[in-house]
């Protein structure tokens, strides 16, 4: 099981940085519809959907027809919404609880769920146009918050943090996240090399108290965005959203972290 981890590992992040680093935006966008397509199927299947793949089909026309047209207002829209989507709607649901797979309210949820990972691929395109560093250095702060909070979770960890959606997080893994953001973000700020990024801007356009706010703020979508999964995998009676990923699970295993967090930060960094 863990060399079958590792090779899919290793294999992702070859083509991450092959993608990132091709200079080719349209190789670009093709990799991430590929991408946004497993994951809309997945989102499907979490909900019981009995057409996953026409779903899937339809959210990548969307996807691609958003790519094609590059309306920057249309995007910044569909950002803003994504952001209430998560404060009104999911982030709540953590607390009240999901509707029943066969009630209406469920397939509503399946809607604004799929909004919230569409406008995540698209927010994923916007920061990469930025540079593919930029995109690397914002995706590297929901990295940074996960491994902080296992390792600190591990020898830290009492008090949990969603004992009924997902038993194995803790409160003192979740601060430990944040402060290793904090202290690493923090860091990468003194470096001049890494002066056109996502931390050393926010602290060049805000201050440190502004920072705080920001890293603070990323770290919390973060953590909500894979609670949500949780919950939505704990009803579905699925341990993992599919399994197109050996030893790691689908592909909002791997990006479920990354939904809420990408437009948020977009709207900080480019915008608010």
């Amino acid at each position: 099981m863990l060399g079958t981890r590792i090779i899919t590992a290793v294999v992702l992040l070859a083509v991450l940085l092959s993608v990132l680093f091709s200079k080719s935006f349209l190789f670009f966008a093709l990799v991430a519809a590929l991408f946004f397509a497993a994951a809309s199927w997945e989102s499907f299947r979490l909900f019981h959907n009995r057409q996953p793949v026409f779903g899937a089909a339809v959210w990548t026309a969307v996807f691609l027809y958003l790519l094609y047209t590059g309306n920057a207002g249309t995007a910044r829209l569909l950002f803003v919404l994504s952001v209430a989507i998560w404060v009104v709607r999911l982030i709540p649901s953590l607390k009240v609880g999901l509707p029943p797979l066969e009630a209406m309210g469920s397939r509503l949820l399946n809607g604004i769920y799929g909004i919230t990972i569409l406008a995540c691929f698209l927010a994923v395109t916007v920061l990469f146009q930025q540079s593919p560093l930029y995109l690397l250095s914002v995706m590297a702060l929901v990295w940074i918050a996960d491994i902080g909070a296992y390792f600190s979770g591990k020898a830290f960890g009492r008090r949990k943090l969603a004992p009924t959606i997902s038993p194995g997080k803790s409160w003192e893994g979740a601060i430990g996240g944040w402060i290793a953001v904090l202290v690493i973000a923090g860091a990468s700020t003194l470096h001049p090399a890494l002066e056109n990024t996502f931390a050393p801007q926010i602290l060049a356009r805000w201050g440190w108290g502004g920072f705080i706010l920001v890293m603070t703020v990323i770290v919390a979508f973060s953590v909500v965005g894979d609670l949500f999964e949780s919950q939505l995998k704990r009803r579905a009676g699925m341990k993992d959203s599919s399994n197109l990923l050996p030893g790691h699970g689908g592909v909002l295993d791997r990006i479920d972290a990354l939904i809420p967090t990408l437009p948020v930060a977009v709207l900080f960094g480019s915008w608010l």
